[in-house]
């Protein structure tokens, strides 16, 4: 059950951080379809759209495929959800009330707002590098030496 990002966002983030393992390779979309568990289409789709916000780079052809556009390192967390999300679920009210604000809280703003900011945080401080020992491990697949996390 998605709680804060749409399905697609999850999805974006799940891709990224797969390809994050071995980022010299290049993955087909029904590579990511089918090691990940989601809809080819989707996944296509998803591609497509990291790839004309920048994040990950395709090739065409033999040998082509879908890979990070840059290190592991440069891509944070947030980079991802404001390329498919934005950073409208950071800016409005969580319960949909128009007005919401400082000045006139639903009735759960405050509490919200504390949760909201710590995500975002988190979500800019993470980088695909720090996760992607805890990602092989839960995708099960080896990392290559040369590019073992400490």
């Amino acid at each position: 059950m998605t709680v804060i990002f749409s399905k697609t966002c999850e999805y974006s983030l799940q891709i990224v951080l797969y390809l994050s393992i071995k980022p010299e390779m290049r993955y087909t979309a029904t590579e990511v379809s089918e090691e990940l568990k989601m809809p080819k289409e989707n996944v296509a789709k998803i591609l497509q759209m990291l790839t004309d916000s920048g994040i990950i780079g395709s090739k065409k052809g033999r040998g082509g495929g879908f890979f990070l556009a840059r290190k592991p390192s440069e891509i944070r967390l947030i980079d991802v959800v404001e390329a498919i999300d934005g950073f409208k679920l950071f800016q409005s009210c969580v319960l949909g009330f128009p007005g919401c604000s400082d000045t006139d809280p639903c009735p759960v703003h405050n509490k919200w707002g504390k949760l909201r900011d710590e995500a975002f945080k988190m979500l800019s401080m993470e980088n695909l590098e720090a996760l992607k020992s805890v990602t092989a491990g839960k995708l099960k697949m080896k990392i290559d030496e040369g590019d073992k996390v400490d």
